[in-house]
């Protein structure tokens, strides 16, 4: 499922940014999919760099788009919260038949093919917009309840003591 109709957040078509050369590293960096590379300095332990997540879109950017996209369809009739629940379980087991079967998967999954890589974010993004849709349709702001949670979690398990 993929929730896009070439529409940025504010309605105005948009296109796709291509890689000036073409390249699968640059088309990767570009995307946030880009693996961290290790430079070596004077001999001193170097420690990859985290992985971030390009800044857009963002939440609110998914959630106008995923809304236009059921809009569009008139599909607010099935996407009840029950439903949407249903169909993310799914998806995370759409997920999980990913890993099946294959032991520990390094970070970065190292052993992986780009084609079980592409599969794999095509998966986890179906799980995100059923998850950003469900607490749309539960009222519950995700960016905020994430915040108060973390917040809980630093509480009860404060690093000076795990």
């Amino acid at each position: 499922m993929m929730a896009t109709n070439g529409k940025d957040s504010r309605g105005l078509k948009h296109d796709v940014s291509v890689p000036s050369n073409g390249s699968c590293e640059e088309f990767a960096a570009m995307n946030g999919t880009a693996t961290e590379v290790e430079t070596p300095s004077n001999g001193a332990e170097v420690r990859p760099q985290r992985f971030t997540f390009s800044p857009a879109p963002s939440m609110e950017d998914i959630r106008r788009m995923q809304a236009e996209f059921t809009d569009e369809r008139d599909w607010n009739k099935f996407h009840q919260p029950r439903n949407l629940l249903l169909a993310m379980v799914g998806e995370v087991g759409e997920v999980a038949e990913l890993f099946q079967w294959r032991g520990e998967a390094a970070e970065g999954l190292p052993d992986w093919t780009e084609t079980e890589r592409e599969q794999l974010a095509h998966e986890l993004s179906d799980v995100l917009i059923y998850l950003v849709e469900l607490a749309e349709k539960c009222r519950v702001d995700l960016p905020q309840a994430v915040l108060r949670k973390m917040a809980l979690n630093r509480l009860k398990y404060p690093a000076s003591k795990v």
